[in-house]
């Protein structure tokens, strides 16, 4: 029998699983549309959406063009600020180092992504970027939410390319 105590599952409301839905939504929009990877995301200020994203790195011939980013260009447009102090970011796939420094200098309060990125997650999957202790922003972070869904989705557009 093993020491450690069980796991207990992540925080996650009705609202979270509202806005990771949405998130999914999204991303479904980026890969049916625009033939874009399918990641989607979702910013939400006192339980307002302020901000929108799915992936447009091919469509808009711009690498930095992640779900993340757009979401966060929408919300600094909308809010006319680039910082958004408490925010939620809910996106489909976990955050690369790119898009979880743009989120560190944003002020994003909570970062709740579905899919780990086993090959350029920033969430503790590969770097540590977004959780690191290093900068003088604390971001909270919790994984897994509608995890399958996101997974499914990315791995069946990636077998449909090869």
């Amino acid at each position: 029998m093993s020491d450690q105590l069980p796991l207990s599952p992540p925080p996650f409301t009705a609202e979270d699983e509202g806005h990771m839905r949405r998130a999914l939504q999204l991303a479904a929009h980026a890969r049916d549309a625009e033939d874009e990877v399918p990641v989607g995301a979702v910013l939400v200020q006192d339980g307002e959406i302020i901000g929108l994203g799915w992936n447009r790195n091919i469509t808009l011939n711009d690498p930095s063009a992640h779900a993340e980013i757009m979401a966060l260009r929408a919300a600094g447009e909308r809010l006319a600020n680039y910082r958004m102090p408490g925010a939620t970011l809910y996106v489909t796939l976990e955050p690369c180092a790119m898009c979880a420094m743009a989120l560190v200098h944003a002020r994003i309060g909570r970062v709740v992504y579905g899919a780990t990125d086993p090959k350029t997650g920033a969430a503790g999957s590969v770097f540590d970027t977004l959780i690191s202790d290093r900068h003088n922003h604390r971001v909270t972070v919790v994984g897994g939410l509608l995890a399958d869904e996101a997974s499914v989705m990315l791995r069946e557009f990636f077998r449909s390319r090869r």
